[in-house]
């Protein structure tokens, strides 16, 4: 008996290794095992076999047969959910600081994806039962407004959106140093760390990813920021931040070991979305208040500065 998982490349997931893509997306199965159902013909990319070698492309759906179905159960869970704004179509969700969005290894409940499926009655399918709903993620630790599909039509839709860089999406940080110019823009590709492949890294290689940011208010040295991602590569604006050496605050990845207003993780929230509503067309833009941590710190500093 087989069973069948489909998953759709992720724009923060193109240029993986297929064989590396599959295994970080598929919980219970090794890396060696992946390879040789891809020798076996038994994953395809756009219905099509490819080494294990290959690096994947954004909206490319890989196809992965199992031997077995996987013994995992998504539960839903009374889990409260900040939603903001609820049609046919969509969900916008104000994700809080330490939720995981979906279930992977070391994190199987209490995720997002285990409050909408008790919270949501219809979530689209495409990224598979792991990841229903899911259209993009944030990191566990920043906080901010996603947008989750109800649908695949509204799931594609804003896909799509995303691919061509038409959705708007601004991120609050505050970042360790002065920053001298008011403006700015961070052009340097991304790809997985040569050096540790938990971390990315800003590499010859990489793909394009590209920050334009503002600074909004100077605090001795700390700097405000508002950031507009161009790309949405994985960790992009922590990564991008650390290679100007002014890296996100509290940041335990990219930034200083020592620790600032008691931070375990780092500053950064997704304070504003906007794209076209996936059926009328209509550009729809939603905002979230800075957390209460981080109105907190700016207060603090805003004292002593």
């Amino acid at each position: 008996m087989t069973s069948c998982e489909k998953l759709l490349v992720a724009e923060e997931m193109e240029g993986e290794r297929l064989d590396i893509f599959v295994t970080e997306n598929l919980e219970g199965i090794s890396r060696a095992t992946v390879q040789n159902l891809i020798k076996a013909g038994q994953i395809l990319v756009n219905g099509q076999p490819f080494k294990a070698s290959y690096h994947l492309r954004e909206g490319e759906e890989v196809e992965v047969e199992l031997p077995e179905p996987q013994a995992v159960t998504i539960e839903a869970q009374n889990i409260p959910l900040d939603i903001i704004y609820q049609d046919e179509d969509l969900v916008i969700v104000n994700k809080p600081k330490g939720m995981v969005v979906h279930p992977a290894h070391g994190n199987w409940d209490h995720t997002m994806v285990n409050a909408l499926l008790y919270h949501i009655k219809d979530l689209s399918g495409i990224n598979g039962e792991l990841r229903p709903g899911i259209v993009h993620r944030l990191d566990k630790d920043t906080s901010g407004v996603m947008v989750v599909a109800k649908n695949d039509s509204a799931h594609r839709s804003l896909a799509e959106q995303i691919k061509v860089h038409s959705i708007k999406r601004e991120y609050t940080a505050l970042v360790h140093g002065v920053i001298k110019e008011n403006l700015g823009t961070i052009d340097a590709p991304i790809g997985r760390s040569k050096l540790d492949r938990k971390k990315m890294a800003v590499v010859k290689d990489g793909r394009t990813a590209v920050s334009d940011y503002e600074v909004m208010q100077r605090f001795g040295n700390y700097t405000l920021v508002k950031v507009s991602l161009m790309t949405g590569r994985t960790h992009q604006i922590r990564v991008h931040f650390a290679h100007i050496k002014h890296a996100v605050v509290g940041d335990p990845l990219y930034g200083t070991t020592k620790k600032h207003f008691d931070l375990e993780s780092q500053a950064l929230h997704a304070h504003r979305l906007g794209f076209k509503h996936p059926r009328s067309g209509e550009y729809m833009e939603f905002t979230s208040p800075l957390p209460q941590y981080f109105e907190d710190i700016l207060t603090k500093l805003t004292q002593i500065s």
